[in-house]
């Protein structure tokens, strides 16, 4: 699931607990590791999921495609006064000149319980401002129709960038299933998304997963989740739907505590404010550019994703209906080359190449996804897929591909990529 990031204080810190428990880990299925790592960049904004809600397990499927988000809750408009946190946290504002007084987590989780409607509470857990990890709060919070994990997170991004616009833009269905999404901004020039979706792409298990992602004009980023269910995976279903309603997710991702709690957090250098490069100094929305310049004289582009810097899909036709065609360009992916390339052909230059025949990840009916997935000596990692359909939530419309294996695999190959497009 596809990843793309602009520079990020709260990916700086967190990527220190990363490599310690990421490098570790093995996966036993190599398949579903390829799965994760191809649909990174719009995916994973939507997919911040929190590592925290199953403990130290989740951080290292962090590490192979799944992301960041905590857990969170909703609020009760009957109560007319916001969570305190520590009195001496005072600032009103997360671009304050100095830092406010810390908040613990224990300040964290009964500043998000006061927020909540009136229930029960199991499975607490938090961090506060004093972290390599962004602070975040977990419960399991059951207000009498069953139990439903919820979490929050804070963090700080630019809110001019690539990745706070992603964050609060809906995505486009062709990549993300969800029932409903609403992207708004706020009298206050905040920019804030409510998602309603699901927890697995392809609804083998009903448990929804809804999300409120809020960025302010001063760069603070609330993450508020919850599911249908006791746990964000592997717990059965416990409840129709969520505990929160969309107002009430509104209202817990707005509460003027959160700007407290960035206030509290450590400094870190000051992002870039362009909004116009990734890490790696990619022009926004350059891999589509690129792909559309490789791709055959006899495909009609009739869609494309957004601005991205890493991640990019196209559909195309070739008179014989629509086709998605999604392409990540990643570096830094050396570690990956035990897991998904030990089986690689190796070119004379030390590239390492697979091209793979699967079925559509998402479900849909006789869907398939054709990947060249190739891997550079310096770590830069090139993998595309195309698919016999537009979309990947929907049935297949066409036998195969409008791509083959050995036009994708050239695809990835070209030097283009290498150039840093």
């Amino acid at each position: 699931m596809p990843e793309n990031q602009h520079e990020d204080p709260f990916e700086d810190r967190f990527a220190a607990a990363l490599r310690n428990t990421g490098h570790s880990f093995r996966s036993d299925d190599p398949a579903a590791l390829v799965g994760r790592g191809e649909v990174r960049g719009r995916r994973k904004q939507l997919l911040r999921r929190a590592a925290v809600l199953g403990g130290m397990t989740g951080v290292a499927l962090v590490g192979v495609g799944a992301t960041l988000l905590l857990p969170s809750g909703a609020h009760d408009p009957r109560r007319t006064s916001a969570a305190a946190g520590p009195a001496a946290t005072a600032s009103p504002s997360a671009a304050g000149p100095s830092p406010a007084a810390a908040f613990t987590g224990d300040d964290i989780l009964r500043s998000l319980k006061e927020l909540l409607p009136r229930g029960t509470f199991t499975e607490e857990q938090a961090q506060g401002t004093d972290s390599l990890m962004p602070p975040h709060a977990h419960v399991v919070f059951d207000d009498g129709k069953g139990a439903a994990a919820l979490g929050l997170s804070v963090d700080r991004t630019d809110p001019g960038g690539e990745q706070a616009a992603q964050w609060t833009t809906c995505p486009d269905k062709a990549v993300v299933a969800y029932d409903d999404c609403t992207s708004v901004t706020r009298p206050d020039g905040s920019r804030l998304m409510v998602l309603r979706g699901y927890e697995y792409p392809d609804r083998r298990v009903d448990t929804k997963w809804w999300n409120a992602e809020l960025v302010t004009p001063d760069g603070v980023h609330v993450t508020l989740s919850e599911w249908n269910a006791p746990a964000q995976k592997d717990a059965p279903v416990s409840r129709p739907q969520p505990p929160l309603s969309v107002e009430q997710l509104e209202d817990v991702v707005t509460a003027e505590v959160w700007k407290r709690v960035a206030a509290a957090m450590p400094r870190s250098p000051e992002p870039s404010v362009t909004g116009e490069a990734s890490p790696e100094g990619r022009p926004s929305g350059a891999i589509a550019k690129t792909l559309t310049g490789l791709l055959p004289d006899n495909l009609k582009v009739t869609g494309r994703s957004g601005p991205g810097a890493d991640y990019a899909y196209l559909v195309v036709d070739d008179g014989k209906g629509g086709s998605l065609v999604q392409i990540n360009v990643q570096p830094g992916m050396s570690d990956l080359a035990g897991e998904l390339f030990k089986d690689a052909e190796k070119l004379p230059d030390g590239r390492l190449v697979v091209t793979r025949e699967s079925p559509g990840e998402k479900g849909g009916k006789d869907v398939v996804m054709w990947t060249a997935d190739t891997l550079r000596p310096d770590g830069l990692r090139v993998v595309i897929s195309a698919f016999n359909t537009p979309d990947q939530n929907e049935d297949a419309t066409r036998d195969t591909p409008a791509l083959t294996l050995a036009q994708l695999r050239e695809i990835a190959l070209s030097s283009e990529w290498d150039a840093g497009v």
